[in-house]
């Protein structure tokens, strides 16, 4: 097990990706062991890691993201939230943070979301007076709502690995989300007050009339989402299904911004990126399978307990333990192998498993932007043009609020539990 931990420490420090480091530590573990059996069990436990009916849901809520993108309702909820409060100073950040809200609850991935509104938001704020690495670090910080208001990646990826239903975990998701983008608008609005921050010109009662008529089409995608599964009138993979029948709807006859032609680098947009998801799923599944194979989470149950029967203590431990591993591990491989170490506790300690899905992959989101290796700040970096170093200057006060409402929602459970039982 040594051995195979140091080759995995190895392979992650030579920049190999994720999915194949977890898939050759695991084969190194088995040659190790001289338990050459284990070989013909690695295809059907990667196969079996895969056997989930939520795991739809991924592919499905890509595909809304992509018709979406292609439809012009993207560009639609930036201006529609452009057209309300843009004249305020600062006014463009703010709408940054809203857009960026709206979004969320379409595209569920905080990549995605950065890698998009740093081609759309990042030039229009600087060509308003905005520093780039200013308007790069709003964005990103931005972004990291993706995750968190549903539909979200992470979230589904919990469900299926704890066995929580996805529902409650995208209901529990809403107040911490839109907290978390309150959050970030009363952090510009601080730093407002110390930069000479340019106004847009107010939009007329008529423009902004027209503006929401507008967008009405592209608030109904999001809105069936969050009330569909509020109401449960259809389950998180549904919704994905229905959300993506509507925005081809929405694209092709209410904006017809989107082209039949343009549906087939649609579909490679969607499998290409579910196709990387899906073989760091499984690969996490095997290594997952290796770590119980050794009593590894048994291990460190015992371990926590020994050290405290808190659960305040336990919170806090777990808080540390994450932020720092999301500093150098993908969030998606991560959640993938901690959360089968992880549930054996939560009875220990009386914790709710819908709140600590949202404890946890709120901590492995703040990890995409935290460096030595934080996807989101390479992405956000290589498209604006802004020194890694510098990003991360403009970024640290979006980090430390976001660590103030991670403990906010860690030792306060009634604001993410709220809204699942009052559902039920």
């Amino acid at each position: 097990m040594i051995i195979a931990l140091i080759a995995f420490a190895v392979l992650l420090l030579l920049g190999v990706p994720i999915a194949y480091v977890l898939g050759i530590t695991t084969v190194i573990y088995i040659f190790t062991t001289d338990n050459l059996t284990l070989l013909i069990t690695v295809p059907q436990r990667l196969y079996s890691g895969m056997e989930n009916y939520g795991l739809l849901a991924i592919p499905l809520f890509m595909l809304a993201g992509e018709l979406m993108n292609f439809g012009g309702i993207t560009k639609r909820l930036v201006n529609f939230a452009k057209q309300f409060i843009g004249h305020f100073r600062g006014g463009l950040a703010y709408v940054n943070v809203a857009a960026n809200m709206m979004l969320a609850a379409i595209i569920g991935s905080a990549t995605a979301q950065i890698a998009m509104m740093s081609r759309t938001m990042v030039p229009e704020m600087e060509k308003s007076g905005y520093s780039r690495s200013f308007s790069t670090a709003t964005t990103a910080a931005a972004g990291l709502l993706g995750p968190i208001i549903p539909p979200s990646m992470l979230f589904i990826i919990y469900g299926v690995s704890s066995g929580a239903s996805i529902a409650d975990m995208f209901k529990a998701g809403v107040i911490p989300g839109i907290l978390l983008g309150l959050s970030f608008i009363v952090i510009i609005a601080f730093i407002g007050l110390k930069e000479s921050w340019p106004k847009e010109k107010r939009a007329s009662i008529g423009e902004m009339f027209r503006s929401f008529l507008s967008v009405l089409p592209a608030l109904s995608v999001p809105l069936i989402i969050i009330v569909g599964i509020l109401s449960g009138a259809f389950t998180a993979t549904e919704s994905a299904a229905v959300a993506s029948f509507v925005a081809l709807l929405v694209g092709l006859f209410f904006y017809r911004e989107l082209k039949f032609s343009q549906i087939p680098r649609i579909l490679i947009n969607t499998v290409s990126t579910t196709a990387v998801i899906t073989i760091l799923i499984a690969m996490a599944n095997i290594f997952g399978w290796m770590l119980a194979f050794e009593r590894v989470p048994q291990l460190i149950a015992e371990w926590m307990v020994s050290i405290s029967d808190s659960t305040v203590i336990f919170l806090m431990l777990v808080n540390i333990f994450l932020l720092i591993l999301g500093m150098f591990m993908d969030g998606i491989a991560a959640l993938i192998i901690l959360v089968p170490i992880f549930m054996p506790l939560l009875p220990l300690y009386n914790v709710d498993p819908i709140h600590f899905g949202i404890i946890i992959c709120i901590n492995l989101t703040i990890g995409i932007l935290t460096p030595p290796v934080g996807s989101g700040l390479f992405i956000a970096s290589s498209i604006t043009k802004v020194p890694i170093g510098e990003l991360v200057r403009s970024l640290w006060p979006f980090l430390v609020t976001s660590v103030v409402v991670l403990l906010i929602l860690t030792y306060i459970p009634s604001l993410t539990l709220w809204l699942p039982h009052a559902t039920k």
